[in-house]
């Protein structure tokens, strides 16, 4: 009688049902090999995406600090070089702006002995997207001029706004702000 049980529990539904259980677990484990992929992509990609945005944000804030730099220091001795090293970091109206004033300010410099060597002490971007940003910097510079013989400490309230043109960031816009 043994057998005859043994031999029921094989056929029919039982029979069927182990089949079945075989086949869920197969489907179980495409399913749970699918969402792991979508989920392991869906992660890579988003580690991407911030490894780019705090790249980007870097590459931005090193730009401002650059520029700022290069438009608060400035040597009568080689203004030459000092307005274009802000010449190059800039585009756009203030680039035509400050090279329409660099005969000008050549001559101004050069009479007043003036000198100032700038130091940024902080920068913050306010907005940023892929192609443009605003960015607030303080930098201090001192300066000193046949007026201020000794120097004269001032800070800097800058507000600048870049854009990504040819793979670089550059100023388009330098307003004094507070």
């Amino acid at each position: 009688m043994s057998g005859a049980l043994s031999s029921r529990a094989w056929s029919g539904k039982a029979w069927s049902g182990k089949a079945w259980s075989g086949k869920a677990w197969s489907v179980g484990l495409v399913v749970a090999t699918v969402l792991t992929t979508a989920l392991t992509i869906w992660l890579s990609l988003g580690l991407y995406d911030q490894r780019e945005d705090g790249q980007r944000r870097q590459d931005i804030l090193a730009a401002a600090r650059q520029s700022a730099l290069n438009f608060t220091s400035l040597d009568y001795r080689h203004y030459d070089r000092d307005s274009a090293n802000v010449l190059e970091g800039a585009t756009g109206d203030f680039k035509k702006q400050f090279a329409a004033q660099t005969e000008e300010l050549t001559q101004l410099v050069a009479q007043n002995k003036s000198v100032s060597e700038g130091q940024v002490l902080e920068a913050g971007i306010v907005r940023s997207d892929a192609h443009s940003a605003r960015v607030l910097v303080v930098a201090d510079s001192k300066v000193t001029n046949t007026a201020a013989p000794k120097g004269e400490a001032r800070t800097y309230r800058l507000q600048l706004d870049l854009v990504h043109r040819d793979g670089r960031w550059l100023t388009s816009d330098v307003e004094f702000v507070g």
